[in-house]
């Protein structure tokens, strides 16, 4: 920054002793009219400035890396995680994280539209990655929803084919489906009803009148973390394999090779399944309203 900008804006900075509020008007005002005529070097240096001083009064030495901590379920956790979701809606929900290693967000918006009930097939919108991705629902987990859908038929038809519809008042969104927030919230009911809760570390605050924040080792990201786990183990280690399965978008190259290979993938999880009954409430509920 050139010398006469930084008088410019130094002569008006708030000095001590002012009123901060109105000296960083007075300050802010100064820099939306000189930043415009300096060059990019000056302003980025400018913006180092601003950054480096930022980190160093208001960004704390925040929790350790997770080194060896294991953040997702061992088996024996996951047992005792599911036999404390005593809600078919929540054990169904976290089922699919925990065999097909959906994210929550991907989770809570899954619709009959997503499912192909001839081929026992998932279809994903995987955001992360722009594309659209397909999986084989096991068949336990197949079962498992359709007599979910049997059970709830009504209430899933009035919410356009969400699975996991809201309740009401039990979501802070317009949208059919139960809010990410809520799901992570008797995710951890269910955890600690499982007796499998474990903090390992607390946040460091540095906004005033902020309580430090427990870090949970298990969360709902946890289950996919044990998902992709599991399948890596179930395929001996393929790396590929499953990273096709988690819907990554690397190792790039090297998936380009397997990308259409579909039995391999589906071998990896299960065999194949269908029934007729999910197919007619699919079709009732994807008529125009």
């Amino acid at each position: 920054m050139s010398e006469s900008g930084e008088a410019h804006i130094m002569k008006r900075a708030p000095r001590s002793g002012s009123n901060p509020r109105i000296g960083f008007r007075k300050l802010k005002s100064d820099l939306e009219a000189t930043l415009p005529a300096l060059s990019k070097h000056q302003t980025e240096e400018l913006r180092s400035v601003v950054v480096r001083f930022y980190k160093k009064k208001f960004r704390k030495s925040g929790p350790p890396k997770y080194g060896a901590l294991n953040k997702g379920f061992t088996e024996h956790e996951l047992q005792a995680f599911f036999r404390a979701v005593d809600n078919p809606k929540f054990h169904l929900l976290f089922s699919y994280q925990a065999q097909l290693g959906l994210r929550i967000g991907e989770a809570v918006r899954l619709n009959l539209s997503n499912i192909k009930f001839e081929s026992r097939e998932l279809v994903l919108k995987t955001e992360k990655a722009a594309r659209l991705d397909v999986l084989l629902i096991p068949s336990p987990l197949f079962k498992e929803t359709l007599d979910y859908i049997t059970a709830n038929s009504d209430k899933i038809e009035k919410a356009h084919g969400s699975l996991f519809f809201k309740e009401d008042g039990k979501s802070s969104t317009s949208a059919a489906f139960i809010d990410e927030g809520y799901a992570r919230h008797k995710f951890r009911e269910y955890v600690q009803l499982a007796l499998i809760d474990e903090i390992y570390c607390t946040t460091d605050e540095s906004v005033p009148d902020r309580r430090a924040r427990s870090l949970h080792r298990l969360t709902t990201h946890s289950l996919r973390h044990y998902a992709i786990t599991h399948f890596a183990e179930q395929t001996n280690g393929n790396v590929f394999l499953t990273s096709k399965f988690a819907r990554h978008c690397k190792p790039d190259v090297t998936m380009t090779y397997i990308s259409t290979n579909k039995k391999a993938l589906y071998d990896g999880i299960d065999g194949a399944f269908s029934v007729s009954q999910a197919v007619a409430l699919k079709a009732k509920v994807s008529k125009p309203v």
